[in-house]
């Protein structure tokens, strides 16, 4: 990083360091870094604290902070990180820095821009999230083999829309599908045995995090 760069500043909600809860990551130590501030206003939303708030630090001080923990995977995350243009060169110096990085964003901004390196974790809002017209669809045009494509799905409607913008756009054929259930509306039982009964190419999964600490701020 030059100088300049070094200087640059984002609203942090918070940094903590946890086993990584979704996608093919789960169950690995992770530090996370959640940047303040969401576009979107998800009926099922879980991490409303992050939509304000937090504290101003600088590239420098995130990547010192997250060094202090001594682990090599990092996700940033949100609300939704790319709201804030200096998420970019964040992601950049924790690449150039030699960590493993993932992103987790919402899907309804340009995934364009993100370092190559980085692998994103990429969610299409449904229908049952009040915001599937957020939406920004070519992203999918984007995605490569190391990123992931994440559903949360509240009901069977939820389902069949995922499933059919699975069969429109041949997502199986682009990167790993995460469905999970969005907690205390959708039966986990349920939407696993609809996946079985349709054969779905998709990997299931819950929240480890949420099974682990419940819904705790900070894990």
């Amino acid at each position: 990083m030059t100088i300049e760069d070094k200087s640059l500043s984002l609203k942090i909600s918070e940094i903590f360091y946890s086993v990584q809860g979704e996608a093919s990551r789960a169950g690995l130590p992770t530090v996370f870094v959640r940047l303040t501030g969401c576009p979107l206003r998800c009926v099922w939303c879980d991490t409303a604290h992050a939509f304000s708030g937090g504290q101003s630090m600088t590239l420098t001080q995130i990547i010192d902070d997250v060094g202090g923990y001594d682990v090599r995977r990092v996700c940033v995350t949100g609300g939704e990180p790319l709201a804030q243009k200096n998420c970019l060169p964040l992601l950049t110096a924790f690449c150039d820095s030699g960590y493993d990085v993932c992103l987790e964003t919402s899907g309804a901004l340009d995934i364009a821009d993100v370092d190559a390196r980085v692998s994103r974790i990429v969610d299409l809002k449904a229908p049952g999230s009040g915001e599937s017209g957020k939406n920004f669809w070519p992203n999918l045009d984007l995605l490569t083999a190391r990123d992931e494509l994440k559903f949360v799905l509240k009901d069977r409607s939820d389902y069949e829309w995922a499933r059919q913008t699975i069969d429109k756009h041949h997502l199986d054929a682009v990167c790993p599908l995460l469905f999970s259930p969005v907690q205390g509306e959708l039966e986990p039982k349920a939407l696993a045995e609809w996946i079985l009964a349709d054969r779905l190419p998709v990997r299931f999964q819950l929240q480890l995090h949420k099974l682990l600490w419940g819904n705790m701020r900070g894990k």
